[in-house]
């Protein structure tokens, strides 16, 4: 387990940023091993952390390849550390994502992504109906001094199919994805409290994760989908 960041994360991707090609890579490689088992470290003591007051069921650290076939940057490397936390399904709905990046390019999300068809419908749905729950959550001063007081995120022009672009909850409605984020600078990345900030902001979320595991575990009536 590890409570702090390395220094040498951000040194060593400022080089590859300039070096992204594979023989610089595998001539540094035992140093990029060195790292990444620091991170490992880091991100599974942020993973105990979150166990203390959530229930993860996973840890995904994403591999530093990045998958060119499909994509006009060619460059084989990615610059940064990436992983998501998932609570566990189906009762608890929401993820956790931790990004390290030099240049001040560091951040924590939480939220939905990419929701599923159904899930998108009847968080929708949910708005459609009341949004005063949702908008309270968002109002409250203490979420919103870590999280904001709206979402980020895809959405579409208008009104999604079926929707009226005149209902009240329509700047919700129209999300695709329902995330918030919050960025970190360098030095705050390195400092000793990060891990404690990190689990701090992730506690501040959970009426946000509450509300929507209660929404996408049963129907408009409030009947359980789960057993």
């Amino acid at each position: 387990m590890s409570n702090t960041v390395s220094k040498d994360i951000f040194s060593f991707f400022k080089k590859l940023e300039k070096n992204n090609n594979r023989d610089w890579f595998n001539e540094h490689k035992p140093e990029f091993k060195a790292i990444e088992k620091d991170v490992k470290a880091f991100y599974n003591t942020i993973l105990e952390n979150l166990n203390t007051h959530d229930e993860i069921d996973k840890l995904k650290i994403f591999r530093i390849y990045r998958d060119v076939r499909f994509s006009k940057n060619k460059l084989p490397y990615k610059t940064h550390f990436g992983g998501s936390f998932h609570r566990t399904k189906p009762k608890l709905r929401g993820g956790y994502y931790l990004h390290i990046q030099p240049n001040n390019e560091s951040f924590i999300a939480t939220g939905f992504w990419e929701p599923a068809p159904a899930d998108l419908l009847r968080i929708r749905k949910e708005f459609e109906m009341d949004d005063s729950e949702i908008r309270a959550i968002l109002a409250d001063e203490a979420f919103n001094r870590i999280w904001g007081d709206s979402f980020i995120g895809d959405e579409v022009k208008t009104a999604p199919k079926g929707f009226s672009k005149e209902h009240k909850a329509i700047d919700l409605i129209k999300k695709k994805q329902y995330i918030f984020t919050k960025k970190y600078t360098d030095k705050e990345v390195l400092d000793t409290n990060f891990i404690n900030d990190i689990n701090q902001a992730f506690k501040a979320i959970r009426p946000y994760f509450d509300y929507m595991s209660d929404v996408l575990t049963t129907d408009l009536n409030g009947v359980s989908l789960i057993d």
